[in-house]
């Protein structure tokens, strides 16, 4: 309900630029160049949790894109969705070009293994927020950024959609003011995927996305969850690949003993056309809008 009053009311009120105010508008010529005016970039927090993907961001967390950030999630401006969605759709393609380049001949994915790098469509999986927070909010900020970058990218050629697989299996504290180790500890093992969710991501590219990077600990998180959820999928496709295996080559000794003449001098390989698939090493890559300063200037270095 808060949201769609929210759409009503911002249709009828005098509008503001989300990001300074400014009257008459939703968003200014000067702050939409802070958000999405220069090229995303790979960002790194200092110190890098473990497990972390590799990051692009559309834009340094400071000043206008704060409060355009700020003004989306926790005052529910949403007639600012379609121009963070835009930023977000950057830094999604910053990724995944970046990704062609380094790993040519391998899937940026998790669980599309054995495909090239164009060979899916991209699936943008939402870090999620705590329920409580949903409620208090009266929408899911990601997730609602998340589907318009994906049809940014649909618009522009490539195949894009939300898949939100992950939940959180235990409430967690409130992260604010919290440092990158006590982030880390307060964050470890809370999430996971949905049931069959992991099926959901083969034979895609995936990309992890969220709002902003601060210490890394929630995208680090998020991609041990797919990680761990695409290993359990193919262990139980392995087992069941052996099952059939065994079954195929039980049949065709049974026939090298019963068949004829002819037949008996034939070998059995295993079943035709078997596959058993593998687990993709390379970790999903991650987008968001926004990263702090420090996390760009690393990378000048």
């Amino acid at each position: 309900m808060r949201g769609w009053w929210q759409d009503l009311t911002d249709l009828v009120l005098p509008a503001e630029c989300g990001g300074c105010g400014a009257p008459r508008t939703v968003l200014c010529p000067r702050c939409r160049a802070a958000l999405g005016g220069g090229a995303p970039r790979r960002v790194r927090p200092v110190p890098e949790p473990a497990g972390l993907p590799v990051v692009h961001a559309a834009a340094p967390y400071a000043q206008e894109v704060r409060a355009l950030l700020l003004a989306h999630k926790e005052r529910g401006a949403l007639t600012l969705t379609g121009a963070l969605g835009a930023a977000l759709a950057g830094a999604v393609r910053a990724g995944l070009t970046s990704g062609e380049r380094s790993h040519p001949d391998t899937a940026a994915g998790v669980c599309g293994a054995g495909a090239g790098p164009a060979a899916g469509p991209v699936l943008l999986v939402p870090v999620p927020s705590a329920r409580w927070a949903v409620r208090a909010r009266g929408h899911d900020p990601v997730r609602r950024m998340a589907l318009a970058a994906a049809g940014r990218l649909r618009t522009a050629g490539t195949p894009a959609r939300v898949v939100p697989v992950l939940r959180q299996r235990r409430r967690v504290a409130d992260q604010a003011g919290l440092g990158a180790r006590e982030r880390r500890e307060n964050l470890a093992g809370a999430l996971e995927v949905v049931a069959g969710g992991a099926r959901l991501l083969d034979g895609g590219r995936v990309v992890l996305v969220d709002d902003l990077i601060t210490t890394g600990a929630s995208l680090a998180e998020a991609a041990r969850a797919l990680r761990e959820a695409a290993g359990r999928r193919h262990r139980i496709q392995d087992r069941v690949n052996g099952a059939v295996y065994e079954a195929v080559t039980r049949e065709g000794r049974w026939e090298q003993s019963t068949g004829s003449r002819s037949e008996r001098g034939k070998r059995v390989h295993g079943a035709p056309g078997m596959r058993v698939p593998q687990v993709a090493g390379e970790a999903p890559r991650a987008a968001v809008i926004a990263a702090p300063p420090d996390s760009f200037e690393i990378n000048r270095n």
